[in-house]
């Protein structure tokens, strides 16, 4: 089997382990639909105050709420991807193995990771999105162009995404436990990719700075990019950019790694 063939087969048996978890799916699509509908009405409040906020109209500030709800296990926003098994595989000293598998360990995981981004867009994101869109105002695109625009935009940020994750993974190579690590993406992801609020209507210096920061890759820009408020090209470079640096930075990383593999634990 070539590697092209190989990762493929990663990332469909990714999709296909998420798949079986049927009743947590559903769970998934119930949490995201009432989150949702909190979330929107808070929205709704906050722009009644202050109309056009971040440069949205309501319909807009909607349009994200539901945008967000679909990208939250997509992306694995605070967790729950790979990255828990991964550490686990460090801690045990697991991954001593997975080292010695004829495989690129970080191509292994980031097809394994884009098979269950993949199923979590379809089996958790599509529900919540399509309801939010036929309950309330939207400003959702009608050509397809921009469609197709904004799934290269969720395409790039899922890469991004795992680059984040894989950086965390890899503390555990030097971290008796990763709890922490785990806690601050849990942090960082809810507040710096735009969850909490968009980051357009962050204020001054704080609002400069995190729309520079990879984590505005993940929903703030896809949301941009469906909306028409930014320009595909500029914005697709933008995630390249983080992608291609988080993935080089956990290349990095795993190298440096790879040459003090110790078994914690025993």
């Amino acid at each position: 089997m070539g590697a092209g063939r190989l990762y493929v087969a990663v990332a469909a048996g990714g999709f296909r382990r998420y798949a079986t978890y049927r009743a947590a799916t559903a769970a998934g699509v119930f949490t995201n639909t009432v989150f949702g509908l909190i979330l929107v009405y808070t929205y709704l409040a906050l722009w009644d105050v202050k109309p056009h906020l971040g440069g949205y109209d309501q319909a807009q500030a909607v349009t994200f709420v539901w945008l967000g709800q679909a990208l939250y296990a997509t992306l694995a926003i605070q967790g729950g991807g790979f990255e828990t098994e991964f550490m686990e595989r460090i801690r045990t000293g697991e991954v001593a193995i997975d080292l010695y598998r004829p495989a690129d360990l970080q191509v292994w995981w980031l097809a394994n990771d884009l098979g269950r981004a993949v199923f979590q867009l379809l089996g958790r994101g599509v529900i919540p999105f399509t309801f939010g869109a036929l309950v309330f105002p939207t400003a959702l695109p009608h050509d397809v162009g921009t469609w197709l625009a904004f799934l290269v935009a969720v395409a790039l940020a899922m890469v991004v995404s795992f680059g984040i994750r894989y950086l965390v993974a890899l503390t555990g190579f030097w971290l008796m436990d990763g709890t922490g690590a785990l806690q601050a993406l849990m942090i960082t992801g809810i507040f710096c990719s735009g969850m909490t609020l968009p980051l357009n209507a962050f204020p001054g210096t704080l609002g400069e700075v995190v729309r520079v920061l990879p984590w505005a890759a993940q929903v703030q820009v896809p949301a941009d990019v469906l909306m028409g408020q930014a320009d595909p090209l500029p914005a697709f470079a933008f995630q390249a950019v983080w992608a291609v640096v988080l993935l080089a930075a956990g290349r990095l990383l795993q190298t440096a790694a790879a040459r003090r593999v110790v078994v914690q634990g025993g």
